[in-house]
């Protein structure tokens, strides 16, 4: 009898089947995925590990169960003609003449672990352990392996070095709450688990490591949605000397290696516009582009307009192919989908072979008849929604509106990859007037604007730019700002006085009265691209064990409270519930 040791069903029953006779004596191990008796003398097994399945036939009665870990000594034997199982990977060959050891017993498993068998997600994450032996969760972490090894590969073949950055850190202001780690050894004062490794990469650029990366974990402390948990993985990355243009480059190369890797096809390319334009076009600054449904501007048709409706700075629309057959309650409902966006109204218009149908199609102009009629090469059959507002609610509706009614599933190919740049350096005013970063306080403005810095500041755009794969933000980066004039300049704008920065970011400030090299980086989420890839709807599906969206692990129990002692330890004192 020949044991193998550690090997797995694929590989000792494909890979190396050609190598061995049939008739070879081995054994496998695994777990018990099916068991069926014939009569008192014959009983088949099969037999499961993490790469697939195969059917062992024992002679005489069995006592196993599902789920018992088992090893199995047999004879690859060739399966008798008219029993093929091409389904499986090893269905061609199974065991003949098996000894059965059991290595462990198992109770009955909580719910099947059967992809065919739909079983409630909370069920899942309780029993965690048990749905990660199931077939997909065992693709899916591979799959994400493979990924990760592919940027590892794609960085170190642009001579990036991997190093690891701290996982307590100061607190910084990058905008979502931090969790934050009470202090044993310094009563009253705090670490924060990091963000990002924002800080710690830009100190290595000042440290002469020109270019960085790591596979980084990182924690927020924000609402959990279908792309967010506590807890996400992202590759981060820094470069000195190079422009914005290099560091897309960069991460283009690593994401398209690792699209190949999960799909076996690179995309030939990846497309890139403006903040502005992708607004403009598609009211949102990460649009998907596997679908049309373009806004269209009308607001030059209807700058005379008559129509109190359509009095407004901008009128954007787009054409919903098809869309003349929705009823006048679905119309409504889009009225009143818009209206909670922020939109005043709605206008709608079927197009029809002797014009446009709508309460408003009456009182339009021969030249707004006409705008609509033509909106993206409208036909008979489909219908146009008009928003008239200030452009960037009317973009933003019609963004929302055209997402809701033409979007298919984030997952579903064709993959439509697009950098976003240009964003604007602040997204408004907070209560004392003071502009609020869009990106972080450590984004260069775009050269052009910086004399804008102090007399319009909302007009400033910076150098940052975001990577968009169907219609999800998969990362962003900016060029940093090196010079301690112009940080303090952007930390005086936000309202942060001199005294607070160097509180906060003393350290970083005198690093770069030491010479800090031009740089730049970018960080994506893993999580969120290895979903894409894997036909995931929540990146929960690529994580070996996530939160749920209250933040609980149903798993462990956590979060949990702490005892008495550890409290004291940390000079904290339990909170009151009410």
């Amino acid at each position: 009898m020949n044991d193998v040791d550690s090997t797995s069903l694929r590989d000792l029953l494909v890979a190396r089947v050609a190598e061995r006779e049939l008739g070879s004596r081995v054994s496998v191990c695994g777990w018990v995925a099916k068991r069926r008796e014939h009569g008192e003398h014959l009983a088949f097994l099969d037999l499961r590990d993490r790469s697939g399945i195969v059917q062992a036939v024992v002679p005489g009665s069995l006592d196993v169960r599902s789920e018992y870990v088992v090893r199995v000594t047999g004879t690859v034997s060739a399966r008798p003609e008219g029993t093929v199982n091409e389904r499986l990977v090893t269905g061609r060959v199974e065991l003949t003449d098996c000894e059965v050891e059991v290595l462990s017993v198992a109770e009955a498993p909580p719910f099947q672990l059967d992809e065919r068998v739909e079983v409630d997600e909370a069920v899942r994450l309780k029993y965690r352990y048990l749905d990660l032996r199931r077939d997909s969760m065992q693709q899916n972490l591979r799959l994400r392996a493979r990924v990760n090894a592919a940027l590892r590969a794609a960085m170190d073949a642009q001579d990036f070095c991997e190093v690891e950055t701290p996982l307590l850190w100061a607190p910084t202001p990058e905008g979502a709450r931090e969790f934050v780690v009470p202090s044993r050894l310094h009563a009253g004062e705090f670490y924060v688990l990091p963000q990002s490794p924002q800080i710690a990469k830009q100190l290595l650029m000042v440290g002469g490591f020109d270019r960085y990366y790591q596979i980084a974990r990182c924690l927020r402390d924000e609402d959990l949605r279908a792309d967010r948990q506590f807890e996400f993985t992202q590759l981060d990355l820094e470069a000195s000397f190079v422009s914005q243009d290099d560091i897309m480059g960069f991460v283009s190369r690593a994401v398209l290696d690792a699209a190949e890797v999960a799909t076996g096809v690179r995309p030939e390319r990846i497309d890139t516009m403006t903040w502005a334009e992708a607004l403009d076009l598609y009211g949102t600054d990460k649009p998907d582009l596997r679908f049309g449904m373009v806004l269209q501007d009308l607001s030059a048709a209807f700058a005379a307009t008559e129509v109190k409706a359509f009095a407004a700075p901008v009128v954007k629309a787009i054409r919903v192919p098809e869309g003349a057959s929705f009823t006048r309650s679905r119309l409504d409902a889009l009225t009143d989908q818009a209206k909670a966006l922020g939109a005043k109204g709605l206008a709608w218009f079927r197009v029809g072979e002797d014009g446009l149908d709508s309460p408003l199609a009456r009182f339009l102009s021969e030249t707004e008849a006409a705008a609509i009629s033509g909106v993206d090469g409208a036909c008979a059959g489909d219908l146009v929604l008009v928003v008239a507002d200030e452009h960037a609610l009317a973009c933003r509706v019609l963004g929302a509106l055209r997402l809701a009614l033409g979007a298919p599933p984030v997952s579903e190919p064709p993959y439509r990859y697009l950098w976003v740049t240009e964003f604007p350096m602040f997204e408004g005013l907070d209560d004392d007037g003071n502009p609020i970063a869009a990106h972080h306080p450590f984004t260069m403005p775009h050269p052009d604007d910086l004399e804008l810095m102090g007399s319009d500041p909302l007009r400033v755009r910076s150098q940052a730019y975001d990577l968009v794969l169907n219609g999800w933000e998969l990362g962003s980066g900016s060029v940093r700002i090196h010079r301690a004039d112009i940080q303090a300049t952007v930390f005086r704008s936000l309202g942060i006085s001199d005294e607070e920065a160097e509180s906060r970011f003393g350290f970083l400030m005198g690093a770069f009265k030491y010479g800090a090299p031009p740089h730049a980086g970018f960080a994506f989420g893993v999580d969120r691209l290895v979903a894409i890839f894997a036909g995931a709807e929540t990146i929960r599906e690529v994580i070996a064990f996530p939160k749920t969206q209250s933040g609980a692990d149903p798993m462990t129990g956590a979060p949990k409270e702490v005892g008495a002692r550890q409290l004291r330890d940390l000079h904290l004192r339990p909170a009151v519930k009410g």
